[in-house]
């Protein structure tokens, strides 16, 4: 049997496990250790030079015990307090290290210089700004309602060249001023029964449609060979006729929907085409977005894009030069309102979400000019030689140098690439002929996301035109 130790109150136990040969030799070294009485015992040594033992419990029931030996250590660390406080040496302050004192002047010195250069950028930074004067040409909250002296309703069913399958209306059910007093943007249903059966809607015929291309106004169901009327019906609102600017500022406070196959834009378009047709006298995409949630791969409504379109054709639009995203942080931009601007110079022009020092797309205009910049080719698909249509002019801006109006529309699909194919169970193909028709028979799948029936609401929309 082991022999029980009783644990000592003032000794701090440290234990350490011995391999069995050791044991066994220590055993036989001490004088007066009898044999073990079993197997996983062992015998308190009777030298007083050796601590007491206390076994340990064997994992093993046929193997020895191990043991752990207790060693003693000082419990307390003694201090004293000197009576004599003369008796304390201090070399330390009989003789000081005269470059001592640079240990304090050098950091100084440094914070000094450091402060003097910041003090320097920023104010070079602040005084280098361009703060231009501008002139407050619309501020439009709504409170007197939709103005038609303001506010032109663009009619037409022609996909606006990018094959949207919408058909903007003139109807207040598509475009209207709200209880909560702000513009609404409401995408809806087109009737089935004009789909599903033989129809024409010729806008021309009722007098409702403002393009000047037959193209844009007329359109049919035709069961046999599979081609449709628009499936859905929004709007499309423009200042053209009222409001124009050539540098200034633009801010619209919205909120963008939530849906899939929606696309809200908030943009610019020249009132002359001064410089040739789409793209060769520009166009400014302040806002453009997806409805579809964040999870789309192209990006949803968590993201906006801004762009300038600009080149001699549409075959070479040099808008990927000029273009740029911004992410929502932790939300999207379908949650609530924000603020969509535009700061635009005959230098730089840059567009903005919510605060001017959080810019979405900046572009300097550089001097060499933008035909020079887009690098354009020699020639166009045909063989015939491109002519530079902008540095006649002499301004470094061009074709951004020309009165623009501004646009606010939401279209629904298309076929331009703006939603890839293959992408968020897109139902329809880029350039299949049924596009329209398959989109209108997946209505079950993405009629269901649009959150709030799809709605584009508009807050306000200010104007200011640059008057220095």
């Amino acid at each position: 049997m082991s022999t029980q130790v009783q644990r000592d109150d003032a000794l701090e136990d440290t234990a350490y496990i011995s391999s069995s040969p050791i044991r066994n030799s220590t055993a036989s070294m001490t004088a007066g250790n009898s044999a073990p009485e079993a197997s996983g015992t062992f015998a308190e040594p009777q030298n007083p030079a050796y601590p007491a033992i206390l076994p340990i419990p064997s994992p093993n029931a046929a193997s020895v015990s191990s043991l752990a030996p207790r060693t003693l250590r000082n419990r307390y660390f003694h201090s004293r307090r000197l009576k004599d406080k003369d008796a304390l040496q201090k070399p330390w302050l009989e003789k000081r290290d005269p470059r001592e004192k640079w240990v304090t002047i050098i950091p100084v010195m440094g914070i000094i210089i450091g402060l003097s250069i910041a003090g320097v950028l920023v104010y070079n930074g602040i005084t280098s700004v361009i703060n231009h004067k501008y002139c407050e040409v619309l501020n439009e909250d709504w409170k007197d309602g939709f103005r038609d002296e303001i506010w032109t309703r663009e009619v037409e069913l022609g996909g606006y060249g990018n094959g949207q399958f919408e058909f903007t209306t003139p109807y207040e059910q598509n475009s209207y001023i709200g209880s909560d007093g702000f513009l609404h943007i409401r995408p809806t249903i087109t009737d089935s029964s004009l789909i599903l059966n033989d129809n024409v809607l010729n806008l021309t015929a009722e007098g409702i449609c403002t393009s000047i291309n037959p193209r844009d106004c007329v359109t049919q169901t035709s069961v046999r060979n599979g081609s449709i009327i628009n499936p859905v019906r929004s709007a499309r609102i423009h200042t053209k006729k009222s409001i124009s600017i050539r540098y200034g500022r633009v801010e619209v406070r919205a909120r963008i929907p939530e849906g899939k196959w929606l696309w809200p834009a908030i943009w610019m378009m020249p009132v002359n085409n001064t410089y040739g047709e789409w793209p060769r006298s520009g166009e400014i995409d302040i806002m453009e977005s997806r409805g579809n949630s964040w999870k789309h791969k192209q990006g949803g409504n968590n993201i906006i894009s801004s762009a300038l379109h600009w080149g001699p054709d549409a075959a070479h639009d040099a808008w990927w030069r000029t273009n740029n995203k911004r992410g929502a942080l932790h939300t999207t931009y379908a949650e609530k309102y924000h603020t969509f601007g535009l700061e635009w110079s005959e230098n730089y022009l840059f567009t903005y979400v919510n605060s001017r020092l959080l810019q979405v797309m900046f572009v300097n205009f550089d001097v060499e000019g933008l035909w020079n910049r887009g690098q354009f080719p020699f020639t166009n698909a045909n063989g015939t030689k491109y002519l530079d249509p902008w540095s006649q002019t002499g301004r470094r801006s061009t074709p951004f140098d020309q009165n623009f109006y501004l646009v606010l529309n939401l279209a629904v699909g298309g076929t331009n690439g703006w939603f890839e194919n293959g992408v968020d169970g897109k139902p329809w193909v880029d350039g299949s002929p049924s596009a329209k028709k398959d989109f209108w028979e997946a209505r079950g799948e993405w009629l269901k996301t649009w959150k709030n029936d799809g709605e584009m609401v508009i807050e306000s929309v200010k104007i200011w035109q640059q008057c220095d």
